[in-house]
């Protein structure tokens, strides 16, 4: 359940870049979008860094690299 999460949460994080990168290129100077696109983001980034943690403190995510198995 929590990888469906966190593939949400980039597909949201990044459907906010390529808006971002449109309202660049199509805006003028005087836009608002173009940052907040970039609020959206970054709150994104923090939201799924703040699940994937949880994800490792609870277990339900695990690491499967052979350094981890090092005790």
């Amino acid at each position: 359940m929590i990888k469906i999460v966190i593939a949400i949460i980039l597909l949201l994080a990044l459907i906010s870049l390529t808006s971002g990168f449109f309202f660049l290129i199509k805006d003028g100077a005087k836009s608002t979008r173009l940052l907040t696109s970039l609020k959206y983001r970054i709150g994104l980034i923090v939201l799924l860094i703040a699940v994937v943690s949880y994800g490792f403190w609870s277990g339900q995510l695990v690491t499967h690299s052979p350094w981890a198995a090092i005790h």
